[in-house]
C-alpha cells in the first residue's frame, strides 16, 4: 500500500491521544494510543496524552483516572500528560479556556469568524427547511454579514452567542491522508462550524486545532470517522495561518457485520478485559495485528517488536473484525508461555489478591458453613458460568418482548450511570420499577440479579454489582439481552 507519510528533520515527531472523560475507558483509545506510542517511539518522538474535557455536564474525574488506569494497565505509556507534566501543558482542556477565547477573538478581529445569534427555535426551523430541501447542511448563514454596529449592539444586550467559523462557501477543500492520499470534500457539504459554545467552551474543532498547533504535533493519527471532520480542521489552519500536520486516519475496528464496534455487539470498556482476565500484552497484540502485520506474518509479537519493524507500507486499510474468540485465543498463547511462578504473580495481580478478597468477605461470611462453600458461591465474581434461559430470565406472568424491551431500558440507564455504588445502583433499579407500568421491584431485582450472576440467591444485588464492575454489569445484561430477544 502506497504511504505518504513525511518525518521532519528540523524538529521531533510528535503525536497525540486526546480521549473525553465521559465513560468507561474505550479499547478504541488504547488502539490508536498503541499506534501513536509506536510511531513515536519509532522515530524517537514524544507521545502526548491530552484530556479532552470540554464537555463540563458529562466529564467526570472518576472517568479520567479510569482512562490513565486502564491505559497504564495495558501498557500504552505516554510522555506527557496531565499527570505527568511537560512543557506544554496545561494538559487539561478544561484549564485551557482563555486560549481558545484568545484565538477565537483573533479570528473575529480578522474577519475569519463571527459572532452567531441564532436561537434553538431558528436553528430546528433550519434543519427542518434543509430536510425539505434534501441538503446536508442546514445553518443558513444568517447571521454572517450583520454591520458591526448591530453586533455590537446584540452583545451589549447580552443576546445570547457562539462563534462560527466563516467557511469558504463555493469550491472544495482539500487534504492529504497519510494512508489514502488526496481527499477533496465539497464545501457546499460543511456549515460554518461553531467554534466557541454559548457557555464560553470550545468545541471539539476549535480546541483540537489550537492544542495541535501549541503542542507542535507533527502527526495526527486517529480513527478514520474524523475524516469528514478534517476540511473543518484545515479551513481553521488556514484561517490562523498555520501549516497542518500530517493526517493518519486509522481503520475503525468492526464488529462481525461490519458495524462500527459498539458496547451493543461487543463489550468495549477496557476495564471489561482486563476484570475478566485478558494478559496487557496480549490485548495490544491482537489490537496491533488487526490491521499491522509483523514482516514474517507472525501472529505473535511484542510491541517492543513492533517498533523495531513498524512500516506503514504492512498497514491494511480493510474493516477489522474485533473477534473476541481470536483475542482469548492470542491469550492462551500468552498464559501458556508463563513459568507457573509468573502465572501465580499474575492471577494475584488480576482478582485472587487481598484487595478482592477483602470486598468479597463481607458479602460471603453470612452464607458459609465451611470454607469450601466460598468457591462454588463466589464463582461468578471470578469468571462467567451463567447458563442463561429466556424461561428463566422472564418474571411469572410476563411476556418474554415485554422482558426484553424492560431490561434493554434498565441496560440503557445502567450504562448512563456516572456514579458505581450501592445507593446510586439501588437508586437506579427503583427509579426504574417506578417508570415501568404494571412491573414490581421483584420482577426487575430478580431479571437483573439472574441476568449479572446467573443465580437466583446471592449476597446483596446492589453490593454484588459494585464488585462486580459495571463494565462486567454492563456487558452481562447486554448479553442476557441476546437472550431474551
Amino acid at each position: 500500500m502506497p504511504v505518504n507519510i513525511p518525518i521532519p528533520t528540523d524538529r521531533p515527531v510528535r503525536v497525540r491521544i486526546a480521549p473525553s472523560p465521559t465513560g468507561d475507558p474505550h479499547v478504541g483509545t488504547a488502539y490508536i494510543g498503541l499506534f501513536n506510542r509506536v510511531f513515536a517511539s519509532k522515530h524517537g518522538g514524544a507521545f502526548v496524552l491530552r484530556i479532552e474535557d470540554t464537555d463540563q455536564v458529562r466529564s467526570t474525574a472518576a472517568s479520567e483516572r479510569a482512562i490513565f488506569d486502564s491505559l497504564r494497565w495495558c501498557g500504552v505509556r505516554w510522555d506527557e500528560g496531565p499527570d505527568v507534566g511537560g512543557p506544554y501543558g496545561p494538559y487539561r482542556q478544561s484549564e485551557r479556556s482563555d486560549i481558545y477565547r484568545e484565538h477565537a477573538a483573533r479570528l473575529i478581529r480578522e474577519g475569519e469568524a463571527y459572532y452567531c445569534f441564532a436561537t434553538a427555535e431558528e436553528l430546528a426551523e433550519m434543519r427542518a427547511t434543509a430536510r425539505e430541501q434534501k441538503r446536508q447542511t442546514s445553518y443558513d448563514r444568517r447571521y454572517r454579514d450583520l454591520p458591526a454596529d448591530e453586533v455590537q449592539r446584540r452583545l451589549e444586550a447580552g443576546q445570547p452567542h457562539v462563534v462560527r467559523l466563516k467557511m469558504p462557501i463555493e469550491g472544495v477543500t482539500r487534504f492529504d491522508d497519510g494512508l489514502r492520499g488526496g481527499i477533496e470534500i465539497d464545501n457546499a457539504q460543511i456549515d460554518d462550524q461553531v467554534l466557541l459554545k454559548s457557555d464560553g467552551m470550545p468545541t471539539y474543532h476549535l480546541a483540537n486545532v489550537v492544542d495541535d498547533h501549541l503542542m507542535e504535533i507533527t502527526h495526527v493519527i486517529r480513527a478514520e470517522e474524523w475524516i469528514s471532520s478534517t476540511p473543518k480542521h484545515v479551513q481553521l489552519y488556514k484561517a490562523f495561518g498555520w501549516q497542518p500536520p500530517t493526517f493518519i486516519h486509522m481503520p475503525l475496528l468492526r464488529n462481525p457485520d461490519k458495524s462500527k464496534i459498539s458496547k451493543r455487539k461487543n463489550p468495549v470498556s477496557l476495564e471489561y478485559y482486563q476484570r475478566v482476565g485478558i494478559l496487557p500484552e496480549a490485548l495490544l497484540n491482537f489490537l496491533g495485528r488487526m490491521v499491522w502485520s509483523m514482516p514474517d506474518e507472525s501472529e505473535k509479537f511484542s510491541v517492543g517488536q513492533m517498533i523495531e519493524h513498524f512500516d506503514w507500507e504492512r498497514l491494511s486499510l480493510g474493516g477489522p473484525i474485533f473477534d473476541i474468540a481470536k483475542l482469548k485465543w492470542l491469550n492462551g498463547l500468552y498464559l501458556r508461555e508463563l513459568e507457573d511462578s509468573e502465572l501465580v504473580e499474575r492471577l494475584r495481580g488480576w482478582l485472587l489478591n487481598d484487595e478482592y478478597l477483602s470486598m468479597l468477605a463481607p458479602l460471603l461470611k453470612e452464607r458459609l458453613e465451611t470454607l469450601s462453600d466460598f468457591v462454588p458461591k463466589t464463582a461468578f465474581f471470578f469468571g462467567d458460568d451463567r447458563e442463561l434461559t429466556a424461561e428463566a430470565l422472564v418474571p411469572k406472568k410476563k411476556e418474554r418482548k415485554e422482558s426484553y424491551k424492560v431490561l434493554k431500558a434498565l441496560t440503557e440507564k445502567v450504562e448512563g450511570m456516572r456514579s458505581w455504588d450501592a445507593e446510586s445502583i439501588e437508586a437506579t433499579l427503583r427509579g426504574h420499577v417506578e417508570a415501568t407500568a404494571g412491573w414490581k421491584v421483584r420482577d426487575v431485582f430478580m431479571m437483573t440479579r439472574l441476568a449479572v450472576t446467573g443465580r437466583k440467591a446471592t449476597p446483596g444485588l446492589f453490593e454484588t454489582m459494585v464488585v462486580l464492575g459495571k463494565a462486567v454489569c454492563q456487558a452481562r445484561l447486554r448479553q442476557a439481552m441476546v437472550v431474551l430477544k
